[in-house]
């Protein structure tokens, strides 16, 4: 069961109550730079909808939802020239979820990093 919180900061930036730097705006998704950037590319993708995690959006978005998003993840890297080959030579796409992924926003989002080499994802134990 995902409760949605509409405080979070996502929601606030959807209705308009926090301003944002636009990357691009669709039907059902909103990309805008990050704020506190850990790559010199780094852009969060979040849908319009009230989804918590990714497994929430996968399993109760509409087919509009998740193709828009989608496709709104793969123009952003495009725009951004971070697509394999482009410009910057890749990206990392992270979605972190729930309290031991370290999710700090309870609002599905993905964060598009890169614009340099990245290293390693994870560290092992």
């Amino acid at each position: 069961m995902y409760v949605y919180d509409t405080d979070n900061i996502f929601a606030k930036i959807l209705r308009g109550e926090i301003p944002n730097n636009t990357v691009v705006e669709t039907e059902h998704s909103l990309a805008f730079h990050d704020i506190n950037p850990h790559a010199p590319v780094h852009v969060l993708v979040i849908p319009k909808g009230p989804y918590v995690t990714f497994d929430h959006f996968a399993s109760e978005a509409s087919d509009a939802e998740i193709i828009d998003f989608n496709r709104t993840v793969a123009k952003v890297a495009e725009m951004l020239e971070v697509t394999p080959g482009a410009g910057h030579g890749g990206y990392r796409l992270i979605s972190n979820a729930g309290e031991a992924g370290v999710q700090e926003v309870p609002h599905l989002h993905v964060h598009i990093a890169g614009g340099h080499r990245l290293g390693r994802m994870l560290s092992p134990r």
